[in-house]
């Protein structure tokens, strides 16, 4: 089976988030399923300056400017990249300038990696005939309006949900500009409260729809969580489904992990503790047996991090160091900043990104914190399972589905991985931190969550199989009833 993907991001070429992780293992991952991935992505800087393939496919004349789509692989991923300077060479971020403002045409330069991704879904590279289309998120989604309203057969498709907050909402007036027919600006297509949505678009158009944990999929369809959309997810209900991701086992093996001062294993954890020492030395954090608890988080609203600013003194006075790695609102920061100044040896700041010192804080750090108040899959908890860096999160989408929590039962039973606490509550969270302190110090008790939460399977193995299971179900459906 053929399929392409088509994505803002990918890892390694650029990545902003999980996004990237998934969309980056997941083709390889499929592989051992028989599915043959080629993934569409545009050409940012970060990208060209990695890639080099073949043109095999031009435009005189898009959105624009010239383009051409060139093919090739890097890291065992077949990429298609969608050369388009006047659209995609800007310094900055892939969707933001440099100083944090989205790009004014964000709407053009997505529906124009659509158009293309529709293009080629109509077979229009020639050789490459795709048999299915996955696209994900807003930034891909009109790709399944686009090959919806053509004339020509379109390939069954799927779109992904990685995070439904962020939708791709525009003004009816870019309508025109779209290229679609007057027939497509309608609920049935891409209209949306009298606008234009790009993922509602996709919603609409998709062959079937998956979110990336079952919980998500349920949380979804209920008004706090369906942010608008719940109403056209409960009519395609029949066609929703929850897989929980996985992560990349080798990127991420604390056997072998290049960015760790030393392996461990969860058999042999003896090179924790000088990742632990080497996490001190770099966080400008007092030596000593408290438990280190990371962040490794957009500092957002979504993420709970004003949960944390706001508690960073009862945490403190639990028994916990904290290690915070991220970047995001500029109050955020602030608070966080002044809670480093008041407690100087307990809490380290880090503000930015290091995909290296992130490595270090999973394979150095006793804990990691997840307070989110939504979350689709996460993967940081997934990160952290495999290296020993025992989760404690927000009972809440991907989260809940995949850490078993540290109640009587489950530690009597050997099955606790981490800690649970209620969504958007600063008291529980803190609540979270000191049953997560309280058990570190039964040196028993935490090495039984450290080893059972590296037990996990978090690869894609399972995962792939069931998108493989779901592609099949669309391109051969009497095969697959029969």
């Amino acid at each position: 089976m053929k399929v392409l993907s088509v994505t803002p991001e990918i890892f390694p070429l650029i990545k902003t988030g999980g996004l990237a992780d998934v969309t980056g293992a997941l083709p390889l991952a499929l592989k051992s399923q028989g599915i043959e991935v080629k993934t569409l992505i545009p050409g940012f800087i970060p990208v060209m300056k990695q890639f080099e393939g073949e043109a095999v496919y031009s435009y005189d004349d898009l959105a624009g400017g010239p383009a051409t789509v060139l093919m090739g692989t890097v890291a065992g991923l077949d990429l298609l990249v969608l050369d388009a300077p006047h659209l995609y060479t800007r310094a900055g971020g892939p969707y933001a300038d440099p100083g944090g403002n989205d790009w004014p045409d964000n709407w053009q330069r997505f529906a124009t990696l659509s158009r293309v991704g529709a293009d080629i879904g109509q077979g229009k590279l020639g050789a490459f005939q795709p048999d299915l289309v996955h696209v994900h998120d807003w930034q891909a989604a009109l790709t399944l309006a686009y090959l919806r309203f053509e004339d020509a057969p379109a390939p069954p498709s799927v779109i992904t949900v990685h995070n439904l907050a962020f939708q791709g909402q525009y003004g009816a007036d870019i309508f025109r500009l779209l290229g679609l027919p007057p027939e497509a600006m309608s609920v049935d297509g891409v209209e949306y409260y009298g606008g234009v949505g790009y993922l509602k678009a996709g919603l609409r158009a998709a062959s079937a729809i998956t979110t990336v944990s079952p919980t998500y999929a349920q949380e979804i369809r209920e008004p706090a969580f369906g942010m608008g959309l719940d109403g056209l997810i409960n009519t395609r209900a029949n066609e929703l489904s929850g897989i929980v991701n996985g992560i990349d086992t080798v990127v991420w093996d604390p056997s072998r992990d290049p960015h760790l001062k030393r392996p461990f294993s969860r058999e042999h954890l003896d090179g924790r503790r000088h990742n632990r020492a080497e996490l001190e030395r770099r966080f400008f954090l007092e030596e000593g047996h408290d438990p280190i608890i990371a962040v490794v988080s957009r500092l957002t609203w979504q993420k709970g991090i004003d949960l944390i600013a706001q508690e960073l003194d009862n945490i403190v006075a639990a028994g916990a160091k904290l290690a915070i790695l991220g970047k995001g609102d500029a109050e955020l920061e602030i608070a966080l900043a002044a809670g480093t100044a008041r407690h100087h040896g307990r809490i380290g700041l880090h503000l930015g990104y290091d995909e290296g010192l992130s490595h270090l804080m999973q394979g150095g750090a006793d804990a990691i914190l997840v307070p989110s108040r939504f979350e689709p899959c996460g993967l940081t908890q997934l990160y952290g399972l495999r290296y020993g860096c025992v989760p404690a999160v927000a009972r809440t989408g991907g989260l809940a589905d995949t850490v078993t929590d540290a109640n009587e039962a489950a530690l009597a039973a050997g099955v606790a991985t981490g800690f649970q606490f209620a969504p958007d509550s600063a008291a529980s969270l803190t609540y979270a931190v000191r049953r997560l302190v309280n058990a570190y110090r039964d040196r028993e008790v935490w090495t039984g969550l450290m080893r059972e939460g590296m037990k996990a399977d978090v690869s894609w193995d399972r995962s792939a199989a069931r998108y493989a299971a779901l592609f099949r179900s669309l391109v051969s459906p009497k095969e697959e009833s029969a």
